[in-house]
């Protein structure tokens, strides 16, 4: 099965630079502060290859090299998942979403399933990205996978992406006894904007009493705009990997008006969510020196606080997507291990 170096190796220069190396000017800005030392000894030789490329500006120009970048590893063959592409009809004249069903099996026992949302930063990154990871996740929890490929922003501004997500939720729902899934054991993952997202589709599906989650999956997940924008994070967080500057315009571009101002539009920001009350159990795994650590452990607080059965997992010394750099590293496999056992325990037992 795919490894996550695997899809680390999939990338392009240029993909991988701006998504996983925009370092260069945070580490130039923190002057005298070193962000190497603080990362795990088996993190640091990527991490420096990381901070030796070249960094091109975030801009709306450079998005079509960025995405362009991106090489979709090959689909796995045989005995892994079959992968099926099923479009999704939009009952408002919105173009049909795009997902891959992993695994299903309308034949036999009903099982459970996961909603794959893939990360990029609201900006880029697509589900094909993602489908040798979720053929390999299927295969070893003994699910049906839906990945699903979302309109990425600024064409696509909130709610467009999140209404994409909930509309391939439902379809999941209302066609379970085709796909072979157990109605009651859906969950939902994603990695940095897809946990954001994620995060965003569990509000919006509580919200409507439609579609029940059993959990939710946030893997660094992208939930507070304000992070880098408005509100500074230490000089050692956020250096290696995804950027404030990045964040800034990956938000900006999600929300159509400028991360972190007093015009993002309700519900739109996880973070800015006030009532977290009936939400799904909850995983959060996030680097110490990630730039989304501060918010992600917020969230989970208040995740607690609003008596979500919540579980938070902090990796010292790891960055952001770490365990796609360096998935052998003793640091990726424990935090690897403990989303993937909460996953199972949640989609074993039947609610």
């Amino acid at each position: 099965m795919l490894t996550r170096r695997d899809l680390y190796k999939g990338m392009s220069a240029i993909g991988a630079t701006l998504l996983l190396a925009p370092a260069a000017k945070a580490l130039a800005a923190v002057g005298a502060v070193d962000p190497l030392k603080f990362v795990d000894p088996e993190l640091r030789a990527a991490a420096q290859a990381m901070l030796a490329q070249p960094v091109p500006a975030m801009t709306r120009q450079a998005l079509p090299s960025l995405r362009a970048s991106w090489v979709a590893p090959a689909t796995l063959p045989p005995p892994a998942p079959a992968v099926d592409l099923r479009h999704i009809p939009s009952p408002h004249g919105e173009p049909a979403v795009s997902v891959q069903v992993i695994g299903a099996n309308p034949r036999g026992a009903a099982r459970p399933a996961i909603l794959h949302i893939h990360g990029g930063g609201m900006i880029s990154g697509r589900a094909q990205n993602m489908t040798s990871f979720c053929q390999t996740v299927a295969a070893e929890l003994d699910c049906v996978i839906v990945n699903v490929d979302y309109r990425l922003s600024p064409e696509t501004p909130y709610p467009g992406p999140v209404e994409d997500n909930y509309r391939a939720l439902e379809w999941v729902y209302r066609n379970a006894a085709a796909l072979g899934v157990d109605p009651l054991r859906i969950a939902i993952m994603g990695e940095s904007a897809g946990g954001g997202l994620a995060a965003l589709l569990a509000i919006v599906a509580r919200d409507r009493g439609e579609v029940p989650i059993c959990c939710q999956i946030l893997l660094y997940p992208m939930l507070d705009d304000r992070t880098g924008s408005t509100r500074p994070v230490p000089p050692h967080i956020g250096g290696i990997g995804w950027s404030a500057e990045a964040n800034a315009f990956g938000w900006s571009a999600f929300l159509g008006v400028p991360a972190g101002s007093d015009r993002v539009p309700p519900n739109a920001v996880p973070a800015r969510v006030a009532n977290l009350d009936g939400l799904p159990p909850t995983f959060i795994g996030v680097g110490a020196i990630d730039l989304f650590v501060d918010e992600d452990i917020a969230f989970a607080r208040r995740l607690i606080e609003a008596g979500v059965p919540t579980q938070l997992h902090v990796t010292p010394g790891a960055y952001h997507a770490f365990d796609f750099v360096v998935p052998t590293a003793r640091v990726s496999r424990e935090f690897t291990g403990a989303w993937k056992s909460a996953l199972k325990a949640a989609i074993t037992v039947r609610p």
